[in-house]
Order: C-alpha cells, then sequence, then structure tokens
C-alpha cells in the first residue's frame, strides 16, 4: 500500500450486522454489539493510516422502520457506546462531531451525543463524524433551509453561492469523501452523504460489517489507490 496516497476523508455505510447474526445462529441484535466493536478497531486503524476523516453511516433516518424492539435495542446500545466507548476514543485525540436529527431521540441519549461533542471539540487527530438519524435527502433540505433564512436576513447574497458556501450549511463542514466502502455484497449509497460523495470512489464488499477488519480495510485502500481518480477530466498523453 501506497503510504502517499492515502485518502483525506472515508466514509462507511456499516451493512450487515443482521445477516451476520443470523449467520452466527444468533439474534440479530448481537450483529450489533459485535459491529460497533467493529467500528471501534477500524477507527483506530483509520488513524494508524493517516486517514484524517471517517464518517460513519451509523443510524438513518429510514432505520426507525424496523421492529420497535429492535430500533430500542441500537439506541440503548448507542446510548452506552457515547457514554464509554466513545469517550475512550475520544481520549486519543480524535474530534467526534455527529450528523443528523435529533428529533425523536431520547434526552439522554441526545445528552450523551453533546456531551462527547463538547469533549473532544478541541481535539486534533482524526476527526469521527458519526450520522445517526441521518439523511442525506433531509440534509440537503435542512441546508436549503438555513441558506434561505441567511438570505432573508441579508447575511448571505445569491450571487455568492459556490460549492465551498454550501458545504459550510450542511451538518458539519468536512471535505469532501474520497472514499465510500460499503459492507455486506450490497452497492448503493441508500441516502448516504450525497452532497458530499460527489467524486467518492465506491469500493463493495461482501464481508459482513461486524468481520470487517485491519486486513479488509487495507485491501479497500490499496483497490482505491489502483484508481486513477479524474474529476471529469482527462489523462495527460
Amino acid at each position: 500500500m501506497n503510504e502517499q496516497n492515502i485518502p483525506t476523508h472515508v466514509g462507511f455505510i456499516l451493512d450487515g450486522n443482521g445477516r451476520w447474526a443470523k449467520k452466527q445462529g444468533k439474534v440479530r441484535v448481537k450483529g450489533h454489539v459485535a459491529g460497533k466493536e467493529a467500528i471501534l478497531n477500524i477507527i483506530e486503524e483509520c488513524g494508524n493510516l493517516g486517514i484524517k476523516y471517517v464518517s460513519v453511516y451509523a443510524f438513518s433516518t429510514e432505520n426507525f422502520t424496523r421492529p420497535l424492539h429492535e430500533v430500542d435495542f441500537i439506541m440503548k446500545l448507542f446510548d452506552t457506546a457515547f457514554k464509554k466507548d466513545i469517550h475512550r476514543v475520544a481520549e486519543n485525540n480524535v474530534k467526534v462531531v455527529f450528523s443528523g436529527i435529533k428529533d425523536n431521540l431520547a434526552p439522554s441519549l441526545v445528552k450523551s451525543m453533546d456531551k462527547v461533542t463538547e469533549n473532544s471539540k478541541n481535539n486534533t487527530g482524526l476527526v469521527l463524524n458519526i450520522c445517526f438519524h441521518y439523511g442525506s435527502q433531509m440534509e440537503i433540505i435542512d441546508m436549503v433551509k438555513k441558506i434561505h433564512q441567511d438570505l432573508n436576513k441579508k447575511e448571505l447574497k445569491l450571487k455568492d453561492l459556490t460549492p465551498e458556501i454550501i458545504n459550510k450549511y450542511m451538518y458539519n463542514d468536512l471535505p469532501p469523501l474520497d472514499l465510500i466502502i460499503r459492507t455486506s455484497g450490497e452497492q448503493r449509497l441508500s441516502n448516504f452523504m450525497l452532497w458530499q460523495a460527489a467524486y467518492a470512489e465506491l469500493y463493495f464488499t461482501n464481508t459482513y460489517w461486524p468481520d470487517f477488519n485491519k486486513e479488509e480495510l487495507n485491501i479497500a485502500i490499496k483497490a482505491y489507490q489502483d484508481r486513477n481518480r479524474r474529476f471529469g477530466g482527462v489523462d495527460d498523453d
């Protein structure tokens, strides 16, 4: 792997927790527990590789349509993770931010999210963007609303709009995604960071998320490095 061509921003669509559990002969929620551990391990390895930004699709707005008992379990699992596990990550100089809607989330969960954000805001290492109760289409709608408000307040002029300005109105002002990795064999973006993914390289693997490890990550990074990113241009002769 070329250590000089590491992607700046990598996104992970964490797919296959339930199918992993079924394959193991376990109930679906056990897959989410294993998936949480995989997140922590991958964050650490991304830091070791020199990746500066990581976005993880932890829970989508559409995931609320799942069975109530599963949603409740996931909420409690992440509440505990945000209180304990993510704080341990933050202690390693990781800055934690969240993208998504906090409506419909339990007050205790929102408090946990706000606390880890506040405690890690001055960290200077890897930036971990946790997409929780997140949907890209809603993010774009919210961006349009915020721009409309600033236009009405004369704090922004329509002629001044650029992609860079628009990016500042997203949930977080992050660099474009260089690479999106999706596990479990599915090959779609599923409403994940569509604005930021404009020129992202896509990597799909059949591995279920709980089994996605350091070796799998290195294979994905190597595949990214072997691609020719032209951003709409052409190769020089």
